[in-house]
């Protein structure tokens, strides 16, 4: 499987602009079975959503639903959402192509964000997810999380069911070693691709670096160019994973949570 990073600067609060930036990367990129937005990719990372969040059926989900019929490929990001019971979540959709009809979500796959980040003020308004989230894609496993999730390796323990996780993140740059470093040991100690995926540029509140990278189970990565704007692409290779894990069995020898 070849899947696509995108590394992209945030045109604050301005969905129509960053959704057009998105896709003349995703589209100039080469063919890929998965391409993976940033953390709230179409406005930044803002902790005051009212007037900015979506409404589940939004536009953005709209586009990328389309985005996916496109390129006959999965499309995963997270944006601002207002929920049906009035809530505020940072949602993490994975997006199949033909999976949301009349933007009807009963088929589309996502995740609310576990851990939110009360140093940055996230937790003021949002609501956390509770749910432990995996999305099945052309023969691989798809674990979903959300930046300040890769802190917690606990929450995000391989229970043997997953192959790749993805972590979709606006992770500044004064804060870049850490990133590293938790993308490693969280491939490592899972057994499991990483695709962590960050933005680059500035927003009211920090400077991003980008660092985009895909981390192999032996915890060495393929680093996207720092600072620019790009789409980083690898294959995945699933039969020397599962060799990996039949000769070296991690995931059976773990203790119990």
């Amino acid at each position: 499987m070849k899947v696509a990073l995108v590394q992209m600067d945030i045109r604050w609060e301005s969905p129509s602009v960053n959704r057009e930036v998105a896709e003349r990367l995703m589209l100039a990129a080469e063919k890929c079975d998965i391409y993976v937005l940033p953390e709230m990719w179409s406005t930044g990372v803002t902790t005051e959503p009212e007037g900015v969040a979506e409404p589940e059926n939004g536009e953005t989900l709209e586009w990328m639903q389309r985005m996916a019929d496109t390129l006959d490929a999965a499309v995963a990001g997270s944006i601002a959402v207002k929920a049906q019971d009035g809530s505020y979540r940072n949602r993490l959709y994975f997006v199949k192509p033909g999976e949301i009809v009349n933007c009807k979500l009963s088929n589309c796959k996502w995740y609310d964000k576990h851990h939110l980040f009360s140093y940055g003020g996230e937790t003021k308004n949002y609501t956390p997810g509770s749910e432990y989230v995996t999305v099945e894609w052309r023969g691989l496993r798809f674990h979903l999380s959300i930046c300040y999730d890769l802190r917690f390796p606990i929450w995000l323990r391989n229970r043997d069911d997953y192959d790749v996780l993805i972590c979709v993140a606006s992770w500044p740059s004064v804060r870049m070693q850490a990133w590293k470093v938790l993308l490693a040991a969280r491939a490592i100690e899972n057994q499991c691709f990483v695709l962590g995926v960050n933005r680059i540029g500035k927003d009211p509140y920090c400077e991003y670096s980008g660092g985009s990278c895909v981390v192999d189970p032996f915890g060495f990565a393929t680093v996207a160019p720092e600072g620019e704007a790009c789409v980083l692409t690898k294959e995945l290779d699933l039969k020397r994973l599962k060799s990996f894990r039949q000769k070296f069995p991690v995931l059976q020898e773990m203790d119990s949570i």
